[in-house]
């Protein structure tokens, strides 16, 4: 399977290095071809304000301002939408949206509970790559060698995400830059696909060498990611294991149990307390544990080994069985590893396997992942699940798009500017009354905003330079502020954040977010028609209420009010005595509506 699909994503090669417009228009041409196989219709392109809100919330993540749409609108440029696409992928905000949007991608199920520590800088880290134009496979391959202390060194983020715990990194890897979940191969055959345990153990062969430790015993954030080397192997079994198990131990009843197991220990738990547990009371005693010393170590997740051993199902306390690092899609040519290869070596070997020309998946995950943000549904759902047993939709516009990016040294930005250029992008919104199944791509789909969408877009509308605190207090604003930023938003995220993997269909509203929207103390101060207000200064700016209600509207959902809502709202001014209060509930109505919140 995987051979054939290599064979068909290369007869697009050396046809993909015309302008992103010219390569844009191949490939809506193809899937022009294939819904037409199909008897679809596709939607006419959509309006101008439909198309610059889209394109702002999707490039920069917030709605344009009145007066961008307005000289937008105005524009007879035939070439306008390709302007503005051009300006905006050039902005610095374009790599600050994207930049946090790949650090949520990595750090989003991290298993290390101290992730924060790495955070700001790993965001920094990730936004300045985008504003250098780093391409995708050099991005890539600093984040599976990165070494350095986690505060300094935001390229340390995806190892700290798990605490080098090699299985977890492993399966992260091909979780985020092949699209291929692996981890279900862990403890036996893959159930719907053809990796074997064989295939998930040699990947993660590549990193027993990673070591996440602190260096300084005094200070907690002095964590940094190390490799592992024979010259400071010595004592490799002198640790306290007494003090390993009270430190598992926090209830401090003198045994351990699953709720208390942490890492990779914890993974295991039920396989070491079967192994273990000579009275069988269901949790280990210290003398338990001492009796599995080779277990005792793995209670640490970052120690690091010199060798990897595939865990023994049947006798989980053995050491398992030594694995060489071999990659696991035999397809893709790369390196071989020596027994006994650095962490270096084997670490900068993955890299090159990952980002191989001849590694199909890796274009493919990335293509896939940002025409789903951007189209709302992908070639391949959820994004994170492709694989050779998985059905692609479209598959040769995928194959088209994925090529193009290797031709173009896997440049992100072509990416991005090549997908909003489509006509496919650029398709209007179709109602759908009888609830039949409709081809994706023939029509745009309506999804949820990102937290960051949402948080950017309030601060656009209410003209506010923050949110203000969103809940209480925030441990980690100082080191936010070490590294320029906004706390606030991190508050926000938490609230409003979803994994970014997750099929838009399948993201969803709760009541939190909706009484934070109705309710918050910063909101209601800045939707007041009087002081300071952008609502007091539109007011006074145009008194007749028609043209302040025209370009409420427009501020808030970036278009016109309809007749019909025209109407609604007159009447509803004609029934309020007090102008300004009549103008903050229409204001308050607008933000607390689904619209505000949906990308169209």
């Amino acid at each position: 399977m995987i051979i054939a699909l290599a064979g068909s994503i290369s007869i697009w090669n050396g046809a993909c290095h015309g302008s992103e417009q010219d390569f844009a228009a191949k490939i809506d041409q193809e899937l022009q071809r294939l819904l037409l196989e199909e008897n679809v219709v596709v939607a006419p392109a959509t309006s101008d304000e439909d198309f610059l809100r889209r394109v702002y919330l999707d490039l920069i993540g917030r709605v344009p301002s009145s007066s961008e749409i307005t000289v937008f609108g105005l524009d007879p440029d035939v070439d306008k939408r390709a302007k503005v696409i051009d300006r905006l992928i050039e902005s610095d905000e374009f790599a600050n949206f994207w930049g946090r949007y790949f650090k949520r991608v990595v750090t989003s199920r991290a298993t290390e509970q101290r992730i924060r520590l790495v955070e700001p800088a790993f965001e920094t880290w990730f936004i300045d790559q985008i504003e250098q134009d780093r391409s995708w496979d050099q991005i890539t391959r600093e984040l599976i060698t990165a070494t350095g202390s986690v505060m300094d060194t935001g390229a340390t983020g995806l190892i700290f995400s798990h605490t080098g715990e090699p299985q977890e990194v492993a399966a992260e890897i091909s979780r985020i830059f092949l699209g291929i979940q692996l981890s279900c191969a862990n403890c036996h055959d893959h159930p719907t696909d053809s990796w074997t345990r064989d295939s998930f153990h040699g990947l993660a062969a590549f990193l027993p060498r990673v070591t996440v430790r602190r260096e300084d015993r005094d200070d907690p954030r002095s964590f940094a990611v190390r490799s592992l080397e024979q010259s400071n192997r010595r004592g490799r079994y002198t640790e306290n294991v007494d003090q390993i198990f009270r430190a598992l131990d926090r209830n401090r009843d003198g045994f351990l149990v699953k709720a208390e197991a942490r890492g990779p220990f914890a993974t295991r738990f039920d396989q070491i307390l079967a192994a273990s547990d000579s009275d069988k009371n269901g949790k280990l005693s210290l003398k338990e544990f001492e009796s599995i010393r080779e277990m005792a170590n793995m209670a640490q997740p970052g120690r690091g080994e010199l060798e990897y051993y595939m865990p023994n199902l049947s006798n989980p306390a053995s050491q398992g069985t030594l694995t060489e690092p071999v990659f696991f899609i035999p397809e893709v040519r790369g390196p071989e590893v020596n027994p006994g290869s650095s962490d270096q070596t084997r670490r900068h070997a993955l890299a090159d396997y990952v980002t191989s020309p001849t590694n199909a998946w890796f274009a493919r995950a990335f293509v896939n992942r940002v025409w789903a943000e951007m189209l709302g549904k992908g070639f391949y759902m959820p994004v994170d699940d492709m694989g050779p047993e998985r059905f692609a939709m479209y598959e040769s516009v995928l194959d088209m798009l994925a090529q193009g990016f290797v031709d173009h040294d896997y440049d992100i930005k072509w990416v991005y500017r090549t997908i909003a250029n489509t006509q496919a992008y650029q398709r209007r919104l179709t109602a759908n009354p009888s609830g039949e199944y409709q081809p994706p791509f023939a029509s745009a789909v309506p999804a949820r905003l990102s937290a960051d969408q949402i948080y950017q877009s309030l601060q656009e509308v209410l003209q506010i330079e923050s949110m203000g605190r969103i809940s209480g207090r925030n441990r980690g604003n100082a080191i936010q502020q070490r590294y320029g930023i906004d706390p606030q938003r991190s508050q926000f995220v938490q609230l409003f954040g979803v994994d970014p993997s997750t099929p838009p269909e399948d993201i969803i509203g709760n009541i939190p977010q909706a009484l934070f929207v109705m309710n918050s103390p910063i909101i209601e101060q800045n939707i007041r028609g009087t002081g300071n207000t952008m609502l007091s200064r539109l007011l006074r700016e145009y008194p007749d209420d028609s043209d302040a209600l025209s370009e409420l509207y427009l501020r808030v959902l970036s278009r016109e009010p309809t007749d019909r809502e025209v109407s609604i709202n007159k009447r509803f001014l004609s029934e309020i005595d007090n102008r300004n209060e009549a103008f903050e509930d229409i204001y308050w109505s607008l933000l607390n509506s689904t619209e505000f919140i949906t990308r169209r």
